[in-house]
């Protein structure tokens, strides 16, 4: 299946416990997320525990574990008897979801310009690589999976894991609602916005680091007004 096989070729996510390791249960809400953020799972659909446990070819528990995090971080509705609801999108809730993130982003900007270690600048720079090479491409889904390495890399540097939990289900959110809405004509500037943060950080330059936080935010929100307009 061509889950099986993203779930085989999908990087491995920073654990901090084993870094070198990926639990199941994290490679289902990785794959089960990236289906819901690229809308193979559509907005506003049911599935079933079932299906989606065919779809991963993982177990019952992960897969269980998986929706359940993914139910807390709102792009989920288990329903008893029901099945599984995909949240909806609502363009409206794109701009609410960028106010309560920009905040927390330019935190997390500072923090990483701040305490960046080598592992980290590994990481965004392979982000960068992948970002650039995704916008010559023009390969909306290695561009989609770029942001969620930058964001990860991210989270890694910044040192801060209440800031990093905060960040994460907006960051999905905000995802989501950018392929819908603007990933037809976004990559370029997009990715020049993130390229412009990552060397910030790389520099150690946390004035520099927050402001470009400030003008990706700014960014994505203009594309949010446009979106909420239609």
């Amino acid at each position: 299946m061509i889950y099986q096989k993203y779930i085989r070729s999908a990087p491995l996510i920073f654990n901090e416990t084993s870094p070198a390791f990926e639990p199941v249960a994290a490679k289902a809400y990785r794959v089960l997320e990236h289906m819901i953020v690229t809308l193979e799972l559509a907005p506003s659909s049911f599935i079933t525990e079932g299906a989606v446990i065919d779809k991963l070819g993982l177990g019952r528990t992960p897969v269980r574990e998986a929706i359940q995090r993914l139910a807390w971080e709102g792009l989920l509705d288990v329903r008893p008897r029901a099945g599984i609801a995909i949240a909806p999108l609502h363009p409206g809730d794109w701009l609410r979801v960028l106010d309560a993130r920009r905040g927390v982003e330019v935190v997390l900007a500072r923090s990483a310009a701040r305490f960046v270690t080598r592992e980290a600048a590994d990481l965004f720079h392979d982000a960068a690589l992948a970002m650039q090479k995704a916008v010559i491409s023009g390969d909306v889904l290695a561009f989609i999976q770029a942001d969620k390495a930058l964001d990860e890399a991210l989270a890694l540097a910044a040192d801060n894991p209440f800031a990093a939990r905060l960040a994460a289900p907006l960051q999905t959110h905000s995802r989501r609602f950018w392929f819908r809405y603007k990933a037809d004509t976004g990559l370029a500037e997009s990715a020049e916005h993130h390229v412009a943060l990552i060397r910030s950080i790389l520099d150690g330059d946390e004035d520099a680091a927050a402001k470009d936080a400030k003008r990706l935010m700014a960014l994505l929100r203009g594309h949010a007004e446009v979106a909420a307009t239609r």
